[in-house]
């Protein structure tokens, strides 16, 4: 079955302040975030009708749009509400959030001082990342040949998209070659993150993930090292080089598409999904379908 366009759709998007017909919410062909890409977004998902971690999320989103240099004309309470309102307007019950923020088309070159700055919210119903097949057999990557950027080369602390150019070039790469999604390392050869989610690697029942020091420190990454901490597994952040794979009995992804993922293979390294990737897994599962009330007490 062919997925529908997502410029052809019913439904509603919140824009600049208001709810317009999902096929009018349009921007021009020389906006600046396109062509420049001053633009920052968010990821969320919808379960049984509640946004999970939402104001962390437009937190974050504010705190991107600062980064690269510009204000929501909107505050993080005035996203909630948008966001709840969006997805009762289309009646998600379980699904995706898309918060976008970008510069307008006032001014058309590098300098974009007097540029509008828009905010938009769009949701629709958004099925399991990878199948319930793959997840529960462990997904395959490949290592890509696009690093993570230096934190003084690009504002790696903002979920910007012109940062996602080389997410979409690895991820393209790794399917052309038959897996799933692709292993970034960083600027130093470290292991950094998977093309939108966060990694971890299990050696010896102990859990270790890489320092966020170039990547973002996901919200779902967060999420499941309070998780994996509550359960009493240690939990160690540090530099991991790509060698470490051959002493890693279990390997998964973290982040709001892919919520917990195992990996099953990385290469020629290979792992099995074991107990403590299924206890977070499931645990993770089972916090996010908590009533809203007690997610947030969790979280």
């Amino acid at each position: 079955m062919a997925m529908l366009p997502f410029d052809d759709r019913d439904g509603k998007i919140w824009q600049n302040g208001q709810l317009v017909p999902w096929r009018d919410a349009k921007v021009h062909v020389l906006t600046h975030g396109l062509h420049y890409a001053s633009c920052v977004f968010e990821g969320e998902r919808v379960y049984g009708g509640n946004i999970f971690k939402m104001t962390e999320h437009h937190q974050r989103l504010q705190t991107s749009a600062e980064i690269l240099g510009f204000k929501l004309p909107y505050s993080v309470a005035e996203l909630d509400e948008a966001a709840r309102e969006v997805v009762q307007a289309n009646n998600i019950t379980d699904g995706y959030v898309r918060p976008v923020a970008w510069r307008g088309s006032e001014m058309m070159g590098v300098s974009a001082q007097n540029n509008s700055i828009n905010v938009a919210i769009a949701a629709w119903e958004w099925p399991a990342y990878f199948s319930p097949e793959a997840r529960l057999k462990g997904i395959r990557m490949t290592v890509s040949p696009w690093r993570r950027p230096a934190p003084d080369t690009a504002p790696t602390k903002s979920k910007a998209a012109g940062l996602y150019m080389i997410c979409t070039l690895s991820k393209h790469q790794a399917e052309g070659k038959g897996y799933n999604d692709a292993l970034m390392l960083d600027y130093r050869g470290r292991i950094a993150e998977a093309t939108g989610a966060n990694v971890f690697l299990v050696q010896d029942g102990v859990i270790h993930t890489p320092t966020p020091d170039c990547f973002l420190d996901g919200i779902t990454r967060r999420t499941v090292i309070q998780l994996a901490r509550e359960k009493g597994y240690e939990i160690v952040e540090r530099p991991i080089m790509p060698e470490e794979l051959a002493k890693t009995q279990e390997v998964f992804l973290t982040g709001t598409a892919v919520e917990v993922t195992p990996v099953a293979e990385i290469d020629d390294y290979r792992f099995t999904p074991g107990e403590i990737t299924k206890q977070l897994l499931t645990g993770y599962d089972e916090l996010v379908r908590r009533p809203a009330t007690a997610a947030a007490s969790a979280a």
